[in-house]
């Protein structure tokens, strides 16, 4: 197979490409930073100190948040103290979340990684290192990390949620994973009839009388349905959990279970999951 040499671009001194043109880009494909399954929630987000933070993403599943700041050209100080002023405020404003600072330029010098190195394990950040490919076709962009975050350690109520509909979440689930959506909710039904669900970008929650009453959520998967409900953390829930063969995940920091059902769970266990769903209920009353 023959080599083909590749021709790489400046966007920094690009005349038609710019900072703009890479932000739409990467809004667009999220996928393209290497970040995991993440979501944008925010382009251009306007922070208390007057400045704009370039994009911030979440996790589909976790409540991790990225930070990202875009650069052209080659890193400099303004570029990391707008990073970490933004990252701070963001965690702040919003504590249940774990929040990472993301670095993009175009050239992440090596004095730059050994200041931000220093950082690292106290304020997690990630540098990323942007290439721009010039092919026959356009322009693509290729992402390096030379900075990995420390990784930190979910939330059931978004500050300002993203609402969807069905059809979206259609699209990241399967019929099968719907259908377990529904048998889930009917169990809510049971315990409070006038419960609806309500289809956020992050995940599916309730509502009642028109207001968030999130004693449960659900994430649907292709083959699964993350199931979350507030309750403190209990040897003999854990134990009842085991022993029904349920797959369990990782207790969250803010107080709750989460476990991943399968098709046909609902049904199965569906009295284990009524009295767990209606302990985390009358907690949330």
């Amino acid at each position: 197979m023959n080599h083909v040499t590749i021709k790489t671009l400046s966007l920094k001194n690009h005349p038609k490409l710019n900072e703009k043109w890479v932000q739409e880009v990467i809004a667009e494909n999220p996928a393209l930073l290497g970040l995991g399954d993440v979501v944008l929630k925010d382009k251009e987000r306007i922070v208390p100190s007057g400045g704009r933070l370039d994009l911030l993403f979440q996790e589909i599943e976790g409540t991790r948040r990225y930070e990202v700041e875009l650069q052209l050209g080659a890193t400099d100080e303004t570029h990391i103290i707008r990073t970490i002023e933004y990252w701070d405020i963001e965690r702040r404003r919003y504590p249940q979340y774990d929040h990472v600072g993301v670095i993009i330029a175009e050239n992440v010098t090596a004095r730059f990684l050994n200041v931000i190195s220093l950082f690292n394990g106290f304020i997690p950040l990630i540098a990323l290192q942007m290439t721009a490919i010039e092919t026959k076709e356009g322009v693509g962009l290729h992402f390096t990390k030379v900075l990995d975050a420390l990784r930190i350690g979910l939330v059931d109520e978004d500050e300002n949620p993203e609402v969807v509909d069905r059809h979206y979440w259609e699209g990241r689930g399967t019929p099968k994973t719907m259908k377990l959506v529904d048998e889930v909710y009917a169990i809510c039904r049971e315990i409070d009839s006038t419960v609806e669900l309500k289809y956020n970008k992050m995940y599916i929650g309730l509502s009642r009388g028109g207001v968030a009453f999130n004693f449960c959520t659900m994430g649907p998967r292709k083959t699964a349905v993350n199931l979350s409900f507030r309750l403190p953390k209990d040897d003999a829930v854990d134990q009842e959990l085991e022993a029904a063969g349920l797959d369990t995940l990782e207790y969250t920091r803010w107080g709750a279970y989460r476990i991943k059902l399968t098709p046909g769970d609902a049904q199965k266990h569906h009295d284990l999951l009524h009295r767990l769903l209606k302990t985390s209920y009358d907690n949330r009353e």
